[in-house]
């Protein structure tokens, strides 16, 4: 005899609160369905409803749409967890990065997996997806921009601009932590903000439509940065993710120049981590349009750099030097009183001369690549800017090293590591990494500086482990 099914307690909750009956449950979750694509799930009906409510389990991606279509109902976020649900084997790697997927799913989803450990080590454990690194096709932009504007939620509260300054302020003391601190610093109370207090506001109702364009966008930018901190702390499976989740919302945001910074942050990260011809177009594609034509001049400037080194990266040494030139000339043109998003708050003179040296490194012009580095280590403002500048640091002893000047090169090195203490950074670290496998041909020499160094970066490692 069959043994009796435990009614699911929660979804007959979140059934009563929403005041809905099970039809109208039905209605609401084929109204996702379709939006998303869902196909299989646009027959499904009250009696459908009524099964999972006696502790029958949903199939496909059911779950999850359920959970959007309640938060949609009642103004906050709900996850399939909250409604007694198990989402389908896969359904979170999917909806985080499947352009199709629902927005505030694939945020939710996303930031759920970074702060439970366990599933942090199920995404640290995968492999970073080249295939994420394709954009989505043309036609899928305008309809992103139409889905924001038709995201009404008639239960929620007003969002206004207030709220939207609280957002950007608070954007802006993170961004200012990780400049200083690294991407190994406060991303877990960056992650926490972005799923709680700003994910809720998603859900609302909006002052007019200027204020809805701009929650998005701004909220594209925490997860960015959420994105950048995991790039920075070699986390590259998350920050693809986040990534992807923010190219959503800026998307929806209708907003070209925040959609050119993620895809640009997109090339950087497949340029380091070797995926040249794939960063490459993601660079011009950053580039493309009103991603560039409409962002502000030290924008521009940003995505320039991050342009030239990429065709640096793959041979295409004339063109990178243009391309460089072009974009001194945008940082030229940008000053004090420019109309700028505040994301951009870090790119200055230090900046272009640190991506600027990294391209001359790469197309093998060392003393060039000296040159430019030692313009940004004078230009940058250390105390603000530490995690960059440290790594900045590791990066000129490196080409010291390869041009022979060991001591010089030891030098150079002991302010890189002068400079971390403090500083939560993959990218720091791999540059104490690298100082060492440079030094190892100098370890059986009773060379004093080369021992010293040497030792203080075993030591770094060792404590940061």
């Amino acid at each position: 005899m069959a043994q009796p099914r435990t009614p699911n307690v929660r979804l007959a909750a979140a059934i009563t609160e929403a005041g809905w009956s099970h039809g109208q449950v039905a209605s609401a979750l084929v109204r996702v369905a379709s939006e998303v694509g869902a196909h299989d799930l646009l027959a499904v009906g009250r009696s459908h409803v009524s099964k999972w409510v006696a502790g029958f389990h949903p199939s496909g991606r059911a779950p999850e749409l359920l959970a959007e279509a309640f938060s949609r109902r009642l103004g906050r976020t709900f996850t399939s967890d909250d409604l007694g649900l198990t989402p389908a084997r896969g359904s979170a790697e999917r909806s985080m990065l499947d352009w199709d997927s629902d927005t505030l799913i694939a945020l939710n989803e996303v930031g759920k997996a970074d702060v439970d450990e366990h599933r942090r080590r199920v995404l640290g454990a995968a492999a970073f997806s080249l295939a994420g690194l394709a954009l989505p096709p043309a036609h899928w932009w305008p309809a992103m921009a139409q889905q924001g504007e038709t995201r009404a939620r008639p239960a929620a509260r007003t969002v206004g601009r207030a709220d939207l300054e609280m957002v950007r302020e608070t954007s802006q003391v993170f961004s200012k932590l990780d400049q200083r601190r690294g991407g190994g610093h406060a991303r877990a109370a960056v992650v926490t903000y972005l799923r709680t207090e700003v994910a809720n506001l998603l859900v609302g109702n909006y002052a007019d439509d200027g204020v809805r364009r701009a929650i998005f966008s701004t909220t594209s930018e925490l997860a960015y940065l959420a994105g950048w901190m995991s790039f920075d702390n070699a986390e590259h499976v998350t920050a693809q993710h986040y990534f992807t989740v923010a190219l959503k919302l800026a998307a929806e945001a209708d907003d070209p120049p925040m959609a050119g910074h993620i895809i640009r942050a997109m090339a950087h990260q497949a340029i380091d981590l070797g995926h040249l011809q794939q960063g490459m177009r993601l660079a011009e594609a950053s580039m493309e349009g009103r991603r560039y034509a409409a962002a502000s001049p030290r924008e521009r400037a940003l995505l320039g750099v991050v342009h030239a080194r990429g065709l640096s990266a793959t041979g295409r040494t004339k063109t990178a030097a243009a391309a460089l030139l072009r974009a001194e000339d945008d940082l030229a043109a940008a000053s004090p009183g420019d109309d700028e998003p505040s994301r951009v708050f870090f790119f200055s003179e230090a900046s272009l001369a640190h991506e600027t040296a990294c391209a001359l490194r790469d197309t093998g012009d060392l003393t060039g690549a000296v040159r430019e580095f030692r313009r940004s280590v004078r230009a940058r403002k250390a105390s603000t800017f530490t995690r960059t500048h440290a790594v900045t640091l590791g990066y000129l002893g490196a080409v010291q090293a390869r041009q022979g000047a060991i001591d010089e090169a030891c030098g150079t090195w002991s302010k890189a590591l002068d400079a971390m203490d403090g500083v939560h950074s993959a990218r720091a670290r791999q540059t104490v990494v690298d100082m060492r496998r440079a030094l190892s041909p100098f370890r059986r020499r009773n060379n004093s500086t080369t021992i010293e160094v040497d030792a203080r970066a075993a030591a770094y490692l060792a404590a940061v482990a």
